[in-house]
Order: structure tokens, then C-alpha cells, then sequence
């Protein structure tokens, strides 16, 4: 398998750290709400993406975190009332229950920032112990100067950043450069947090980085995420994370393009945000993700009423090429497969193999569905009354796998 690895920006022959076994981080969502349209693509594509490997006979760990400690959470629960935690398990359920819409299998693991802060601590303080991170009046911040690498991943140059570019948290005019980002971070509002600094929070990239070395390793196979998680989190993880054990990071990075609604940027302030339960409302879920997948990962796309509506009529095409080849197969005897059925199975095999060379370059889904349309209409071309039973059920069970 072939897939484009963001950081050389050329597509590589994947190899894993150990034959037979894949591990994989995406990063989860920040959860103080409901998932929007834009929150499913990474949620589909690195599924699918797993689901490849495992389908190639390899034993995949996948690990997805939730963001529960955050500014924006504390903001929300006061806005509704209820405790943070109270938030954070409301949207997880709420996102999870996505996931079961989506048909997406369960990540692995599933960590919370908030039953990780032990690691946290102790990874912060062991790039303060080398140098890497400095205490400010109970701040601690990440020393990107120390890093000649830093901006490989972006292609953005630490002398082009702008004060406070790199972190989310308001800069205090304390850090040794402006473009030194948070670790921790001192707090007296909402949930804290005892450390050997303050009592306080992490800092969002940090967490990433300590989820995905408690559970994978100092190096795993791929990080993926959207193209927004490019700069500055996925860079900022690169640099603390190799700062801290003098490892690789991650072999391949994987990033999906953006969506667009009705060829704009999706965003609040133009009133095109959608959740993914407004949308459940009109849609089936399995019609978002047959949309999602008709399009290459790597390319933008556009979402819209009609383009969903498109998806739609595809996807029951699909099920009805797979309907009337069970009702045929059901009223069909016993029979041997023919000459002229026999001369079709190369052709039969053939949808197999497009498929599967799709997916081995670099997930290309939008080919991938295409050969699984090719073969709905060999199906419907080929299973009639007058086919043979064991044809008409080589020719379906090939659609079901």
C-alpha cells in the first residue's frame, strides 16, 4: 500500500514498525458540542483506512482521544448550566452515538485527557528536565527554538510566525519567544489540576502527544487528522514529543482536505454550520458516508442538499442490485455454474482487484466506490431467472464482501 505521507509530501510505500501490525492515532474532538459535517470525514476516511489494513490480514491498534479540559468546555458549561464533566460525557455520548450512525468500528482505546493527567505531568516534566521547557509563575512552556527541525511537517519557518500563533491560550508577554507555546497552563477557573508548577491544565498539544506514547509507543506508524491539525497542533506534538524521547514521532502523516458548504468555507458566522443531527434528521447516516467516500481524502469537497441527494440515489441503487439478486438467487433451483457463466468470472474477479488496487493507493476511496458500482450493474445484467444458482451466489456474496 501506497499512501501520502504529509510530511515528505510524497506518496510512500507503507512500511510498519512491526510486520502484521499497525498502529494508528487520529486526534478526537474537543467535546462542548454536537459533531458538526466537517467532524465526520477524519471519523470516515482513517475508519476506512483501518479497516483496509485489517481487511489485508493485519492487527491494527487505533487510537482516537476526547479533549474534556478546555477553555471552550468551561465556557459551555456555564452557558448550560451543568459541571464540566457533566458536558464532556453528554457530547462524548452524543459523538459516540455518531459513530454508531456512521458504522464506524470503536477506536482501540478511547482516552480522556482527564484520566491521563498523571502522564501529562510527568512528560512535561521531563522536557523541563532537558532543557526543552521553562517555568513561568506556574506556566510551563515548550522551547521551539531548541528544535532546528520545527515547521518540517508545515513547510512554515519559525522566523515567518506571528506572537501567540502557536497556542490557544492568551499570551501573558512572559515567554522567553513568541512563539513558544503552553504545557501547562496555571488556572484558578474552571477544572484543575495539581502538578508541580500550579494548579492548573495542559496545554492541547501536549495531550496528544502523551495519549498516543501511553498507548502506542515514542513511535508508531501513522498520526492522521484534518489538514487544519497540520499547523500548529500536529507540528507542536512532533517537536515535544522527539524533544522529549530523541525518537521519530511518526513514520507517516495523513491529512484529509477541508469541506466546503455549497462552495463556501463551512464556519458560524456564514450560518452554513451543520451538526451531523440536523442532518440525521433528513438523511441517513449511511448516505453521509457513502458521500465522504466518493471523493478522495486528499481533495476538498463540497457538501450540499443536492450532492447528498446524489449520494442517496446511489446508495439505493446499490441496495437494489443487492435486493434483486436475493430475490432471483431465492427463487432460483439448484444449479451448476455454465459455460458462457464460467467465462464471466474472470470479469466477476476483475471488481475485486480494481477495488483493492484503489485502496492501496493511497485510499482512494472515490475508485473504490466506483468499482463497487461497476459491479451492481454486472449484477443486474447478469443475475436473471435464467442464471444458474451457484453464479448468481458467487456474483452477490462478491458484492457483500
Amino acid at each position: 500500500m501506497k499512501l501520502f505521507n504529509t510530511l515528505t509530501n510524497k506518496k510512500e510505500e507503507f512500511k510498519p514498525l512491526k510486520e502484521g501490525e499497525v498502529s494508528i492515532y487520529v486526534c478526537g474532538p474537543t467535546v462542548y458540542n454536537y459533531v458538526h459535517i466537517g467532524n465526520t470525514r477524519p471519523m470516515i476516511v482513517f475508519d476506512v483506512l483501518r479497516r483496509t489494513f485489517e481487511y489485508l490480514g493485519n492487527k491494527v491498534t487505533f487510537v482516537s482521544n476526547f479533549t474534556d479540559v478546555d477553555d471552550k468546555i468551561i465556557k459551555a458549561a456555564k452557558q448550560e448550566g451543568i459541571t464540566e464533566k457533566e458536558l464532556t460525557d453528554k457530547y462524548i455520548k452524543a459523538y459516540e452515538d455518531v459513530r454508531r450512525g456512521l458504522n464506524l468500528e470503536f477506536p482501540t482505546y478511547a482516552p480522556r485527557v482527564t484520566e491521563t493527567m498523571d502522564q501529562i505531568i510527568s512528560f512535561i516534566q521531563k522536557l523541563v528536565d532537558k532543557g526543552y521547557a521553562y517555568v513561568v509563575d506556574g506556566d510551563v512552556y515548550f522551547r521551539v527554538s531548541k528544535v532546528k527541525e520545527y515547521g518540517e511537517l508545515s513547510g512554515i519557518k519559525i522566523e515567518d510566525l506571528v506572537a501567540g500563533a502557536s497556542e490557544r491560550v492568551e499570551d501573558k508577554g512572559v515567554k522567553e519567544e513568541t512563539t513558544d507555546f503552553a504545557l501547562w497552563k496555571k488556572t484558578d477557573e474552571g477544572i484543575q489540576f495539581d502538578s508541580p508548577w500550579s494548579k492548573g491544565r495542559p496545554g492541547w498539544h501536549i495531550e496528544c502527544s502523551v495519549m498516543s506514547n501511553r498507548y502506542l509507543g515514542e513511535t508508531i506508524d501513522i498520526h492522521a487528522g484534518g489538514q487544519d491539525l497540520k499547523f500548529p497542533h500536529h507540528e507542536n506534538e512532533i517537536a515535544q514529543s522527539e524533544a522529549r524521547s530523541g525518537k521519530n514521532f511518526s513514520n507517516y502523516w495523513l491529512h484529509n482536505e477541508y469541506i466546503n458548504v455549497n462552495n463556501e468555507k463551512m464556519s458560524k458566522s456564514l450560518g452554513n454550520f451543520f451538526t451531523v443531527r440536523e442532518i440525521a434528521e433528513i438523511f441517513d447516516l449511511e448516505v453521509v458516508r457513502l458521500f465522504m467516500l466518493s471523493t478522495h481524502y486528499r481533495n476538498p469537497i463540497n457538501f450540499s442538499d443536492e450532492i447528498l441527494n446524489q449520494s442517496k440515489a446511489g446508495l439505493e441503487r446499490l441496495y437494489n442490485a443487492k435486493e434483486k439478486a436475493e430475490f432471483t438467487i431465492n427463487n432460483l433451483e439448484d444449479s451448476k455454474m455454465t459455460e458462457e457463466e464460467a467465462k464471466l468470472q474472470d470479469e466477476l474477479a476483475s471488481f475485486r482487484q480494481k477495488f483493492i488496487d484503489a485502496m492501496d493507493d493511497d485510499v482512494n476511496t472515490a475508485d473504490a466506490v466506483s468499482a463497487i458500482f461497476e459491479l451492481a450493474k454486472f449484477m443486474n445484467s447478469n443475475i436473471t431467472e435464467n442464471s444458474s444458482k451457484e453464479f448468481a451466489q458467487k456474483a452477490l456474496d462478491e458484492f457483500n464482501e
